[in-house]
């Protein structure tokens, strides 16, 4: 696992990044894609009459206004408590449906729970989710086929942000994504395209060994964007609150005293009382267009989808889990 991640990310530390080695939920009906229009050129290349350019929306039909903020998908919502704090992740079946299954059975079963973050690598990711705490550790599951890629059609609610040369980016739910152009649907037999998550700061992945097909149970959260990583780990979610606990965990390969994912639940398993309440922004909505109007304008020729943040609402924290109780001392 240390050689395949190394290959892919060696800005990330010193030594290069070792074993982070990283369904389709269907729409219930067909609905047209909220693409982000995109500022309009300084000077104009055609007349005013002239026909919608390729970077411009391509709207089928006009969508109902969407609500600016949304409720969490309570069967898709992960939330992991530990030693410094709470980190709730949104989880994308659309993405890695195999990966996102296979974790929400691990949490299920509470293999995840007291396990270390065994190696932390700052400026780069968190990994955890091995039963020995160990890098290349695995749960008696079978190891899991690759999902770095899905095929994105139509019917998923997306928001295109930016349309760099042969590619579409932008956001399904909290998660940025690339894709293959996605005028080329028209084109294609099963009106497809390739598309895969995108590796920015929040971000969780599946771990694996140098085998494509050997993702189990390891998982790793981006500290920051790393998008070498993009088509070569599983995107399970990302993180829409609790970055700066991810941020805030101890470093080292393995930390001196590595903290731990004390709990980790399903959303819609947890009691009343200890469920967070979150709203999350839109992104279909123009206030999240406005919000990456805002970082293009500030990045510049530099924009990425990763410079985007989805903002949040925490409505109610939630109790945390209580702790488990102390072993008595032997004498």
């Amino acid at each position: 696992m240390t050689l395949a991640l190394a290959l892919l990310a060696t800005s990330a530390s010193a030594e290069g990044p070792a074993t982070v080695t990283p369904p389709v939920r269907r729409a219930p009906a067909p609905r047209p894609v909220a693409v982000r229009p995109l500022a309009a050129p300084a000077k104009p290349t055609a007349p005013a009459a002239s026909p919608t350019p390729v970077t411009a929306p391509l709207i089928v039909s006009a969508p109902p206004p969407p609500a600016d903020w949304r409720a969490m998908d309570a069967e898709n919502t992960l939330v992991l408590d530990t030693d410094k704090g709470r980190v709730v992740i949104e989880l994308r079946p659309e993405f890695a449906p195999l990966a996102v299954a296979r974790i929400k059975r691990l949490a299920r079963s509470r293999i995840y729970d007291g396990l270390q973050f065994h190696r932390v690598v700052d400026g780069f990711m968190a990994q955890t989710g091995n039963p020995n705490n160990l890098d290349g550790g695995k749960s008696q599951e079978p190891n899991l086929p690759a999902e770095f890629t899905f095929r994105l059609g139509a019917e998923v609610p997306r928001t295109i942000a930016a349309r760099p040369q042969g590619e579409s980016e932008g956001f399904i739910g909290a998660q940025p994504y690339v894709s293959v152009d996605e005028i080329r649907m028209a084109m294609s037999p099963d009106r497809r395209v390739s598309a895969w998550g995108a590796y920015c700061a929040g971000v969780m992945g599946m771990g694996r060994d140098a085998d494509p097909d050997s993702s189990n149970s390891e998982i790793f959260f981006m500290r920051d964007a790393t998008r070498s990583l993009d088509r070569h780990y599983s995107v399970v979610g990302r993180a829409v609150s609790g970055l700066e606990v991810i941020r805030a965990l101890p470093t080292g390969e393995p930390p001196a005293h590595p903290d731990h994912m004390l709990r980790v639940r399903v959303l819609a398993d947890m009691p009343d009382a200890e469920r967070p309440s979150i709203l999350v922004l839109n992104t279909l909505s123009p206030q999240f267009w406005a919000i990456v109007d805002q970082a293009r304008a500030r990045r510049g020729a530099d924009f990425s989808i990763c410079d985007v943040d989805v903002p949040v609402r925490i409505v109610s924290p939630g109790r945390p889990p209580p702790k488990p109780a102390a072993k008595p001392s032997r004498r």
